[in-house]
């Protein structure tokens, strides 16, 4: 009996068994689509930052300019500059918020988790449902405790009242603690420990390496939301201020100052879609090569 072949396509120069052509075009016709329109929100948002002040207001809107300008960056700056703290304060502070807060977030995270994931220990299971639980509760309803305790020990108009609560992030530590859940094995470390490794050793070049998926989307998250940081209840000073909340001041003059804004939106937009870009390689790189059999 004469079995009917299978149709077949050569893709590097090997035989495999796959979707039509028309569907794998289709699948990348509809992918191409839906990035677009995802992408069409950071395109509108740069381009109206290089529009005149007419072509900012006209209706219905254009996705072009007519005529380019770059006058809006240079209001900006110069609204910026007539501030009585420097420019460069409000971007020393974003940077060192960012930074301290994200860098913080990423070790204390990781290393509970990983106490929590591979250290057996008494009450483990309660603080990982304590952890859990504590998900529930937003910055919001969380606003008056954390007043009160960094009132009390003396945090208050510090940068360091931003950034310690995001040093006890419970998001990063439940995205690290699942991630070494599933993704590292138990004979591995016990392999480590009997050749000599310490503890910590063993977290720092075994554990963390075959995790780098989950840290690295862990420093995108903790970076977007802290470089985002704007006015706080906990800063009082005006040296102490973020550059989104200067930008925000200093643009919220009113209509003639709506170029300035969008422009000091795509400011604040590029930083963010940088580090994204730069990690997400890494991400789908690490993601495709890091999984290990028993």
């Amino acid at each position: 009996m004469r079995i009917k072949e299978q149709k077949m396509r050569v893709r590097n120069h090997q035989v495999v068994l796959n979707r039509s052509v028309g569907g794998d075009t289709g699948i990348f016709v509809f992918l191409a689509i839906m990035g677009v329109f995802m992408f069409l929100p950071m395109y509108y948002t740069f381009i109206q930052s290089l529009k005149p002040l007419d072509e900012l207001w006209m209706f219905p809107p254009r996705f072009y300019v007519s005529k380019m300008t770059g006058k809006n960056f240079s209001d900006l700056f110069s609204l910026l500059n007539t501030s009585w703290v420097p420019f460069s304060r409000y971007i020393f502070n974003t940077v060192f918020i960012t930074a301290l807060g994200t860098f913080g977030n990423l070790f204390l995270s990781s290393i509970a988790a990983y106490a929590l994931a591979k250290i057996p220990f008494p009450g483990r299971k309660g603080i990982f449902w304590l952890m859990q639980k504590s998900l529930m509760f937003t910055s919001t309803v969380t606003a008056i405790a954390n007043f009160l305790t960094l009132s009390t020990i003396g945090l208050m108009d510090n940068p360091f009242a931003i950034i310690i609560p995001a040093w006890g992030s419970t998001m990063g530590l439940y995205l690290m603690k699942q991630f070494m859940d599933s993704s590292i094995s138990d004979d591995v470390l016990e392999s480590a420990r009997l050749d000599g490794c310490s503890e910590l050793r063993t977290f720092w070049q075994i554990a963390m390496p075959m995790v780098k998926p989950a840290w690295l989307t862990l420093i995108i998250y903790s970076f977007q939301g802290l470089w985002q940081t704007g006015s706080s209840p906990y800063i009082y000073s005006e040296q102490f201020k973020t550059l989104n909340y200067a930008i925000a001041q200093i643009t919220a003059g009113g209509v003639a100052r709506a170029g300035a804004a969008a422009a000091g939106t795509v400011i604040m937009m590029i930083v963010p879609i940088l580090v994204f870009v730069i990690t997400q390689s890494n991400i789908i790189e690490t993601m495709a090569t890091s999984g290990m059999k028993d």
